[in-house]
């Protein structure tokens, strides 16, 4: 699954001269929490999100300070502050340093920038063009839309177990070969040896996503530390 399956195509923007006003209006009404700046080529030149606004409403708070340091507090980084703050344009508030994909990103790719890059969506760019746009909620909804595994109602028990073993290959560390499943009837049986909870937990969570398993048993104990030399 990519970018392109799962992005927001019709995607809410403004542009350098949009006032903040507008903007902060546009994200209202959407229920949006950030905007794309495009120039006059649909080029992304910068995005503004909530943390970009929240210098307006945070004030003076923790600010003071001696009218004596005030003297020295004349530089680039304090008037760049004040544009911030005060600014009537995005151009004057906006990140222009924008992290974008393409609409062939894997979803697993896009998810781990979010999470290193501590943000909350990306613009999805095609030729240079913006096309669409991946958020969290984007992400979710993809987790969400995962297709269950189902059991035919006439299906075998051979069909049955290899359904339940390509489900518990998918759990990372884990190896069916050195599990023993046991498929009865209605009912299945899982033995073998994790190295820990986490591993259980998550073959429980793999099996448990299978539409007309029944009842499933899993009895999976712990490699005691003194196997390993600890």
């Amino acid at each position: 699954m990519n970018a392109s399956d799962i992005m927001t195509k019709t995607v809410i923007s403004g542009r350098p001269d949009t006032t903040v006003g507008q903007a902060v209006e546009l994200m209202s009404q959407y229920h949006i929490s950030a905007i794309p700046v495009l120039d006059d080529k649909k080029r992304v030149v910068g995005i503004v999100s909530e943390g970009d606004l929240m210098p307006r409403v945070e004030g003076e708070k923790g600010q003071s300070r001696s009218w004596w340091l005030s003297l020295f507090s004349v530089s680039q980084a304090n008037a760049k502050g004040f544009v911030l703050k005060h600014g009537q344009h995005l151009r004057d508030i906006m990140t222009t340093q924008v992290i974008t994909v393409s609409p062939d990103t894997p979803v697993g790719k896009i998810a781990r920038l979010l999470e290193k890059r501590h943000i909350k969506r990306v613009p999805v760019i095609d030729d240079g063009e913006l096309v669409g746009i991946v958020s969290r909620a984007n992400l979710l909804q993809a987790i969400a839309a995962q297709p269950v595994v189902h059991i035919r109602a006439d299906a075998d028990l051979d069909e049955k177990r290899n359904v339940v073993l390509g489900a518990l290959a998918k759990v990372p560390g884990l190896n069916p070969v050195h599990l023993n499943v046991i498929v009865a009837d209605n009912r299945v049986d899982v033995w073998g040896i994790v190295n820990s909870k986490d591993e259980e937990d998550a073959a429980r969570v793999a099996l448990e996503a299978i539409d007309g398993i029944g009842e499933v048993s899993i009895n999976l104990g712990r490699v005691p530390g003194y196997a390993w030399g600890i």
